[in-house]
């Protein structure tokens, strides 16, 4: 595989966070390491930890409803994909022990664990994972990063009890890489037959955790599975997890989250905010798990199917006048360095392209007067035709911290002096999608996770302009170019590494020189922990945390 994650980043301390040296440690069965030279003995088996989430609380536990982060945050503690990844970014077994490709790549069987059984007592078998599939295809399910993923999956049939049988519509060299993502985990086939109120509230996996309740606006409890047999490959140890209870908070106000972790309310937070990493370095009872996400960078879509960015030039006029390289300086404090890509740069894939993306007013003016925006109204923003240069900007609030909001208001005010018009508009969850669903932006940073480069395709391939059954649609840049789209649509065919590798970064070429996007840093996942939470990682798929491995040294 040539699109490689790097190791996974030990638990550090903060302090390492702002030098950009990234160490590697190896968590290993019987003997951990809290940190370099640091042996703290025998894993523990007992205790709480409590965890507290800044993301959105999810609406759904279940992933394979909808399909976001925060859900991928949660599930991954009681929820297991047929395969994963490795830290060198190969696929790994998980409740799959083995898979073969036919020839021509339009079908794939897969030897299951004869093992495994989930929490309500269902086995995992072949129809389940047909039972699986079957409910994230379906459209009632309104499924959308998982639904996305399947795409090319035209049948899924139990050729016997542990062997599975997946059969293309056309080949598809990231099938793997979908099937090791959370959306796509594992749920009993029983439990599906619930209401989907029932399933939403309490998914039933074949996970290390079991969803035990779940009060809104304040907390899910999970508690331990003693009968836990199915580990990933890279897992540190064998049989059930060592902590007895996992509660898993909702926090949303940054501060209020890092005073509990401070104060031991809680030993772990997501969503770290620069302000209190770089405060967290001053503590010697608080360190940081770093872990970028895969697949997309964060950027900013530029909403092609409509005026004014369906002027290839007055795309390029924004971006040449967004000085985004000094607010990522001042705001994130060295806790983020700028992209110039669309990918992630755990991506090997990644085409990065600073010349792009240089803060260049007067170019951006000459743009606008070439692009007919030559005249300017008595707030200074230009104008066509009666038309003031407006751009319509919803923030989700739940997904966008505090400083890449700051970010977004910095690009505001230097877009201005150029001439444009940018109407920030913070928004829940739900009403920022349905802004989206109405096409009712021109410009939008919405963050996606998908593993591997064949998150190119999700996002730009022109058949993403279509919505998914749950009304999402990923291709929110609107890109529609039948030249990227045979890029893409071949890459997507071809299992040669080095064929592949040479497609995407073709069509990454297109679309960065297309100016449809605005990177501006890779996903931003900074952990903060209490020296006393031992062997949390996260894993190699799309970096959400596991708490299987984690154990108290108290």
């Amino acid at each position: 595989m040539k699109n490689q994650l790097p190791l996974p980043h030990p638990v550090r301390r903060v302090l390492a966070a702002t030098t950009g040296i990234i160490a590697v440690g190896l968590l290993v069965a019987g003997c951990t390491q809290a940190g370099p030279n640091e042996p703290v003995g025998e894993p523990r088996s007992g205790g709480t930890l409590t965890y507290a989430s800044g993301d959105a609380e999810p609406s759904c536990l279940d992933p394979h409803v909808g399909g976001n982060f925060p859900q991928a945050l949660v599930s991954a503690q009681y929820l297991e994909s047929l395969v994963s990844r490795d830290s060198g970014g190969r696929i790994i077994p998980w409740l799959a022990e083995s898979w073969t490709p036919s020839d021509d790549g339009l079908t794939w069987d897969f030897t299951l664990r004869d093992d495994v059984t989930f929490t309500d007592g269902t086995v995992f078998d072949a129809e389940a994972v047909r039972a699986n599939i079957a409910h994230l295809q379906d459209p009632t399910t309104l499924s959308s990063t998982g639904y996305l993923a399947l795409g090319k999956v035209a049948g899924v049939e139990a050729v016997s009890s542990t062997v599975v049988r997946f059969t293309l519509s056309e080949p598809d060299s990231a099938l793997l890489e979908s099937l090791s993502q959370p959306w796509l985990a594992m749920e009993s086939p029983t439990a599906l037959l619930r209401s989907q109120d029932e399933n939403c509230a309490s998914p039933v996996g074949t996970g290390p955790f079991i969803v035990e309740s779940w009060v809104k606006q304040n907390a899910v409890t999970l508690v331990r599975n003693d009968d836990y047999v199915s580990p990933p490959a890279d897992a540190g140890h064998s049989g059930p997890a060592y902590l007895d209870e996992v509660i898993w908070r909702f926090i949303p106000d940054s501060a209020s989250r890092y005073a509990a972790l401070q104060a031991g309310e809680v030993d772990v937070i997501d969503n770290a905010q620069p302000d209190t990493i770089m405060q967290a370095e001053q503590s010697d009872a608080i360190e940081q798990l770093d872990s970028p996400r895969p697949g997309a960078a964060n950027r900013i879509e530029l909403n092609s199917g409509q005026a004014p960015f369906d002027d290839v030039r007055v795309r390029e006029a924004f971006i040449r006048s967004a000085n985004v390289d000094d607010a990522v300086s001042s705001l994130f404090q060295g806790t983020a360095t700028r992209s110039y890509s669309a990918l992630s740069s755990v991506e090997a894939t990644a085409v990065s392209n600073a010349a792009l993306f240089d803060y260049d007013p007067a170019a951006a003016a000459t743009l606008l007067d070439e692009a007919g925006w030559t005249e300017s109204d008595a707030d200074g923003y230009r104008v066509k035709n009666g038309v003031r240069l407006s751009v319509e900007f919803p923030v989700s609030t739940n997904q966008s911290i505090p400083a890449e909001q700051s970010v977004f208001e910095q690009i505001q005010a230097t877009a201005k002096e150029t001439g444009f018009e940018v109407k920030l508009a913070p928004l829940d969850l739900s009403s920022w999608y349905a802004a989206l669903a109405a096409n009712d932006y021109d410009a939008v940073s919405a963050p996606y996770t998908k593993v591997g480069p064949d998150v190119l395709r999700i996002l730009y391939h022109s058949d993403s302009i279509v919505p998914a059954p749950s009304g999402y649609f990923a291709n929110l840049a609107q890109v529609s170019d039948p030249d990227i789209d045979e890029l893409l649509t071949t890459a997507a065919r071809t299992t040669d590494a080095d064929e592949r590798r040479d497609l995407y970064s073709d069509a990454q070429d297109r679309i960065l020189e297309g100016f449809y996007v605005l990177p501006l840093y890779d996903q931003q996942n900074h952990f903060l922990l209490r020296s006393d939470v031992v062997g949390l990682r996260t894993l190699p798929t799309v970096a959400v945390p596991t708490l299987y491995d984690a154990w108290l040294n108290r």
